[in-house]
């Protein structure tokens, strides 16, 4: 896939919220660009029960033109013939990932470093995400806070390469991640435990692009 829009990159599984294909459509509605299935850890859905969901989540994400990226179930995206798949550091090796998902399905990874990220790279990652920017209850094995420096470090050293960072973003922190360098901003608990979740998509979505014109400004 081609010209890949980062901006708004939604996560979400069963366990995050009561009522998934209903905030997942609200997101949609409110225009969230990229959406990844990542049902893994306590009271993940398995087996036949996880490959319906999925693929109930990727049909409404069509009707959206939406990228469906899988997380690091790669036999599951192969499968059901997701837009691609986002592994991170302790999941499957993302060389490996890439052979198996073939050239032009997506490949994103979760990195912490600038070797990672070159790793990531010479993998054949279309993207990788960075992070936490912020503190997060979304993830219990999350890693500790990293801000935006490293975020800054890689997008000056590989401008080229797509950075969407993560990590505790919402609508009123999301600037500093922009003007580091990023290209977009992935969420969950933003809009999964938003009162409204297609608002607080479309809010995200707007500061997103606000941020997003200032810094061209600036650079212009």
């Amino acid at each position: 896939m081609e010209n890949v829009d980062y901006s708004l990159y939604f996560i979400m599984g069963s366990m995050n919220v009561d009522n998934p294909f209903s905030i997942l459509e609200d997101a949609l509605k409110g225009g969230i660009t990229c959406f990844q299935f990542r049902e893994k850890g306590r009271n993940a859905l398995v087996g036949n029960e996880k490959k319906a969901f999925a693929q109930s989540c990727q049909r409404l994400c069509a009707q959206y033109g939406v990228p469906f990226i899988v997380n690091d179930d790669v036999d599951l995206a192969i499968e059901i013939d997701a837009d691609g798949v986002h592994v991170g550091q302790d999941d499957a090796c993302a060389t490996e990932v890439r052979k198996k998902i073939g050239p032009t399905k997506l490949l994103g990874v979760s990195v912490h470093s600038v070797e990672e990220a070159r790793m990531a790279i010479e993998a054949g990652a279309n993207y990788v995400g960075m992070g936490p920017v912020y503190a997060t209850p979304s993830k219990a094995d999350a890693k500790p806070v990293a801000g935006t420096s490293m975020i800054q470090h890689v997008a000056n050293l590989y401008p080229d390469l797509p950075i969407v960072g993560i990590g505790g973003i919402a609508t009123h922190n999301l600037g500093p991640v922009i003007q580091a360098g990023a290209t977009g901003v992935s969420v969950i608990s933003a809009i999964a435990s938003a009162k409204d979740a297609e608002m607080a998509t479309a809010d995200l979505k707007g500061a997103f692009l606000q941020w997003k014109t200032q810094k061209s400004t600036v650079q212009g």
